[in-house]
C-alpha cells in the first residue's frame, strides 16, 4: 500500500490517501468517523492499517458520535482525527462549538469535504467555511495531494500548540486528486492520556461562557499573526491580481499558461482566521483582483471590505463573473479570465459546446442504475406492485436513493439522513395519504432510532417503515455498521439486531428476505391496514459483497436464461424491474424485440424468476461432464 511506504519515497497518492499519511505521520492515536463522500477514503484508508500502525480507529453511528468521540481523546492530550462530509458537519455541529469554546488538549483535526457539482451529494452544495466563522475554528485549504498531506501534519501541530480544534477544509477535486507526494516519517502514536478536570474550561455555562469566548478569539488572533506566512505571494506581472484557495488555484495556474500571462497572485492556504494583513498587503498596490473559490463569495467579501482601508478604488471582481454554485474548471472560469485580461485563448467554448450537444443527440440520458441483483430493486418492485403509484414514497440517503429514477420513481424527497421517518410522521398528522418510508440500516442506526422513537411517543397513524438492510454502509464502499457485526478494523462483534430494536420501541415488526417476492408482498399485506407503529425489515446482503464472497470461494452465481419459447415480449422484465442484466434488442427498429440475460452481468438474484408471469425466465442448466 503507498500510504504505507518509507519516508523520503515519492508515491501517487489521492488527495483523502495523502490526508491519511498526513495523520500517521503526525502521530495520530483516535480516528473516528462516519463515512461519506468524497471524504470517505480518508477513513477507509486509515481503517484498514490501524492494527499494522497501532493507532485506535472506529466507524460511528453518525458524525455527531464520531466527532465526539475524537473530542473526547483530545480532550485527554491524545491526538485525534475526525472525517466526514459537509453535511455530516451539519450532524455534528451541535458539538463542535462547544468543543471549540473548550478547546483540546491533543491535537485534534476534523476533516471536512464539500461536494460543489453534488458527485456524491444529492441535498445540496454546502461551504463548510460559513461553519468554521461561526464556530470560530481555523481553516487550512489544501489545493493538491502533496498539500494533502503537510496541512494535515501542520494542522494537528497548530491545534495541539493553540488548544484549538482545526478544521482541515477540502473539496471534491482536491479529496479525489491524484499526484504525486513525497513522504515524511511515521510518527509513533501516543494511545494513552488523562481527562483533567477543569471547571474554567469545560464549564461552558455562564458566566464562563464569556470568557471561553472572549479565550477563543485571542486564539483566532494568534493564529492569524503567526501563521499568515503560510500564505504566499507568486510575483508576476501588472497591477491586476488573482486571489486563489484551493483547487482554485491549480486552475489558474493552467489558465496563465493558456492565455500567457503572469500575473501577480495569492495563494491563501490558511483561510480563517481571515489573513488580514496578507491581503491588505497584496491589493494595495493593484487596479483589480479577480478572486476565485469555489461555492461562495467568502474571501471576495472579505477582500472588498478590506479594499475600503487600503484602495477604495480596487475592482473586485469573482461571484459577478463565475457561478457560486457547481465546481469550477478551466471552462468555467476561462470567461472571467479572458474578461479581466482582455486575453482571448482561442478556444471557443461555446461552438464546443455546440458541437458537443450535436455529437450525442440522439442518445440515451446514461442515469445512475441499481446494481445487478441489487436488494433495494426487488424490494421497491414489490412495495410499487402492492401500493401502485398513488402512495407518498418518502426517500432517504444510501444506495437507494437511486430509486428516484424511472421506472421506481419512489423517492418523491430526499432531504438528510432520517429525515423519511420524521418528514412522513408530519404528512401523516395533516394527510390521509398512504405513506411509505425507507430507510437503510446504517441510516437506521445513524439518525432513524430517534425518529422511531417520536414515532411510537404521538402513537396514532403512521407511515409504513421499510428498512432497506443490505448489511453494509454500502454507498461509501461497504464500511460496517452496529448491524454488520465487525468493526471498521474488522473484529468480530455481536451485530445489533434492527427488528429487535424497532420491536423494543414497540412496533409491529416483519423481517423478510429482499429476494423473496412473496414474503415481502405478504408482509406489505399484512401490515398495510395495521395502526400505530409498523416496520418491515428488507434484509439482503449487497449483491457486491457477496460476489466476492463467492470469488474469494472460486464459486459463481446461478446464472438465469430467458426462454424464448415462453417469451411474450410483455416488457415487465425490462420496463419495470429493469435489472441492467436483461437487454433488449432489435436488429431494426420495426422488428419486434427479443429479450435475453447477459451471463455476464447477471449475479443470480432469482426474482426476475419470479416476476415472469409466463414462467419464461429459469436457472440456466449446467452442462454435465461426463
Amino acid at each position: 500500500m503507498n500510504v504505507l511506504e518509507k519516508a523520503g519515497k515519492n508515491v501517487v497518492l489521492l488527495g483523502n490517501e495523502a490526508i491519511a499519511r498526513g495523520a500517521l505521520e503526525a502521530g495520530v492515536g483516535v480516528v473516528a468517523a462516519y463515512p461519506g463522500t468524497p471524504s470517505s477514503e480518508v477513513p477507509t484508508t486509515l481503517a484498514g492499517i490501524a492494527k499494522e500502525c497501532g493507532f485506535l480507529f472506529e466507524y460511528s453511528s453518525n458524525e455527531k458520535v464520531a466527532f465526539e468521540t475524537a473530542a473526547g481523546a483530545a480532550w485527554s492530550g491524545v491526538r485525534s482525527l475526525t472525517a466526514m462530509k459537509h453535511f455530516g458537519l451539519n450532524v455534528a455541529s451541535d458539538s463542535v462549538s462547544p468543543v471549540a469554546y473548550s478547546g483540546v488538549k491533543g491535537g485534534f483535526v476534523l476533516m471536512v469535504a464539500d461536494d460543489p457539482y453534488g458527485w456524491s451529494s444529492a441535498q445540496s452544495e454546502q461551504d463548510t467555511r460559513y461553519y468554521a466563522r461561526m464556530m470560530r475554528l481555523p481553516v487550512l485549504e489544501p489545493s493538491n495531494p502533496q498539500e494533502c498531506l503537510d496541512l494535515t501534519k501542520l494542522a494537528f501541530d497548530i491545534s495541539e500548540e493553540f488548544e484549538l480544534p482545526f478544521f482541515l477544509r477540502t473539496t471534491t477535486k482536491v479529496s479525489h486528486a491524484i499526484g504525486t507526494v513525497k513522504l515524511g516519517k511515521i510518527k509513533k502514536p501516543k494511545l494513552k492520556g488523562k481527562f483533567v478536570k477543569d471547571k474554567s474550561r469545560y464549564y461552558n455555562i455562564r458566566p464562563n461562557l464569556q470568557e471561553l469566548h472572549k479565550q477563543i478569539d485571542g486564539k483566532l488572533n494568534k493564529i492569524e499573526k503567526k501563521y499568515a506566512k503560510l500564505n504566499k505571494v507568486f510575483k508576476g506581472k501588472g497591477n491586476i491580481g488573482v486571489i486563489a484557495s484551493g483547487v482554485s488555484f491549480e486552475y489558474a495556474k493552467e489558465l496563465f499558461h493558456m492565455l500567457g500571462i503572469n500575473p501577480p497572485m495569492a495563494k491563501l492556504t490558511l483561510t480563517y482566521p481571515t489573513p488580514r494583513n496578507f491581503i491588505k498587503q497584496f491589493i494595495k498596490n493593484k487596479k483589480a483582483v479577480l478572486v476565485l473559490e469555489e461555492l461562495e463569495p467568502i474571501v471576495e467579501n472579505e477582500v472588498k471590505m478590506l479594499a475600503k482601508d487600503v484602495n477604495p478604488k480596487l475592482a473586485v471582481h469573482g461571484k459577478a463573473l463565475l457561478p457560486n454554485y457547481g465546481e469550477y474548471n478551466l471552462e468555467v472560469m476561462m470567461p472571467a479570465f479572458e474578461k479581466v485580461f482582455k486575453k482571448k485563448c482561442g478556444i471557443n467554448f461555446a461552438a464546443h459546446k455546440k458541437q458537443t450537444t450535436v455529437s450525442i443527440k440522439g442518445l440515451p440520458p446514461r442515469k445512475p442504475v441499481l446494481c445487478p441483483g441489487c436488494p433495494h430493486r426487488s424490494t421497491f418492485y414489490a412495495v410499487k406492485d402492492v401500493f401502485g403509484e398513488n402512495a407518498v414514497f418518502a426517500g432517504d440517503i444510501g444506495c437507494y436513493v437511486l430509486g428516484i429514477f424511472e421506472p421506481f420513481n419512489m423517492q418523491d424527497f430526499i432531504v438528510s439522513m432520517g429525515a423519511s421517518l420524521g418528514i412522513s410522521h408530519g404528512i401523516s398528522m395533516v394527510s390521509d395519504q398512504e405513506i411509505i418510508a425507507f430507510i437503510g440500516d446504517s441510516t437506521f442506526f445513524h439518525s432513524g432510532m430517534s425518529a422511531l422513537a417520536n414515532l411510537k411517543f404521538n402513537d396514532h397513524k403512521t407511515p409504513l417503515i421499510i428498512v432497506m438492510d443490505n448489511s453494509f454502509t454500502a454507498m461509501t464502499g461497504h464500511q460496517p455498521n452496529p448491524g454488520t457485526g465487525i468493526t471498521g478494523v474488522g473484529e468480530a462483534v455481536q451485530s445489533i439486531k434492527i427488528e429487535e430494536v424497532a420491536k423494543a420501541m414497540g412496533a409491529e415488526v416483519r423481517v423478510v428476505n429482499s429476494f423473496n417476492q412473496k414474503q415481502i408482498k405478504d408482509a406489505i399485506l399484512e401490515l398495510k391496514n395495521v395502526t400505530g407503529l409498523r416496520v418491515i425489515i428488507s434484509r439482503g446482503e449487497c449483491r457486491l459483497v457477496t460476489k466476492r464472497k463467492l470469488r474469494s470461494k472460486n464459486l459463481e452465481f446461478t446464472k438465469f436464461e430467458i426462454d424464448q419459447s415462453k417469451c411474450t415480449k410483455c416488457g415487465i422484465c425490462t420496463n419495470k424491474f429493469a435489472c441492467p442484466a436483461i437487454k433488449e434488442i432489435r436488429k431494426k427498429a420495426s422488428d419486434e424485440p427479443i429479450y435475453y440475460i447477459e451471463p455476464d452481468i447477471c449475479w443470480g438474484c432469482s426474482v426476475c424468476m419470479q416476476i415472469c408471469p409466463y414462467g419464461a425466465i429459469h436457472p440456466v442448466k449446467k452442462e454435465v461432464k461426463e
